[in-house]
């Protein structure tokens, strides 16, 4: 696997299109079904939240986006671990996966702890 992007922006924007890619290989059955759902509402969001963010009014502003990006990231942490542990997706990817929306917690976290610091 490639060493992922420095920018937050692009990281957590390719971290949408693999969630995309990923849940588009499952299972079609409810269970799944209903699960991938989450999981694209919440993988995508990260992204969205952190491009968001780039534009925000304020400082404030800015920290309520992240912390919000930071929030999906957990859930979508929820959501893959659930497939996993159901058994509908048992693979490198899903640990993958699992692996890199800790990270973006991880790295959100600092982001938002930095820009507090700064007052």
């Amino acid at each position: 696997m490639p060493k992922p992007p420095f920018d937050i922006r692009e990281r957590t924007f390719l971290f949408g299109v693999r969630v995309v890619k990923f849940v588009r290989k499952l299972p079609k059955d409810v269970a799944s079904i209903e699960l991938a759902r989450q999981v694209m509402r919440s993988g995508t969001s990260v992204g969205a939240n952190v491009e968001e963010s780039d534009g925000a009014e304020s400082k404030k502003d800015k920290v309520h986006k992240l912390s919000v990006a930071r929030k999906e990231a957990k859930e979508t942490r929820h959501w893959l671990r659930t497939l996993k542990e159901a058994e509908i997706a048992v693979s490198p990817e899903i640990d993958e996966l699992l692996a890199e929306s800790l990270e973006l917690v991880r790295i959100l976290s600092k982001i938002i702890q930095n820009l507090n610091a700064s007052d």
